[in-house]
């Protein structure tokens, strides 16, 4: 994979793993309530749900990390599709602004892997 790829792949995992940050451990915290326009009522109470999209980005984000590692084509186009099903999924279901913070960056990164290599 060519060094454009790898760091648009690499740029979609440190999204992934700064999600995972702010929806396992800053929630609750004045930096997640401002990122996802929370009050702290509903900060607290969806605690538990942000946590566990927390762990699924974190996967994300591993599984990226292995494509690069192991510079594997398939493993990438694999987790940057389902980067993409989310952000879409995310967009149409909670805000569209997740269609151009997630779904955005990993289609870059899939064009990039396919038409750059």
């Amino acid at each position: 994979m060519s060094m454009l790829v790898l760091l648009l792949i690499a740029l979609v995992a440190l999204l992934h793993a700064y999600f995972l940050v702010l929806e396992m451990f800053l929630w609750t915290r004045p930096l997640g309530m401002k990122v996802f326009r929370l009050t702290r009522e509903k900060a607290e109470s969806t605690k538990v749900l942000a946590a566990n999209q927390g762990l699924y980005n974190g996967f994300l984000a591993a599984g990226l990390v292995w494509s690069i590692i192991g510079e594997r084509r398939d493993v990438a186009t694999f987790f940057l599709a389902c980067v993409v099903v989310a952000g879409v999924y995310g967009a149409a279901t909670v805000n569209k602004r997740i269609f151009v913070v997630q779904a955005v960056p990993a289609l870059l990164a899939l064009a990039a892997l396919w038409f750059v290599g």
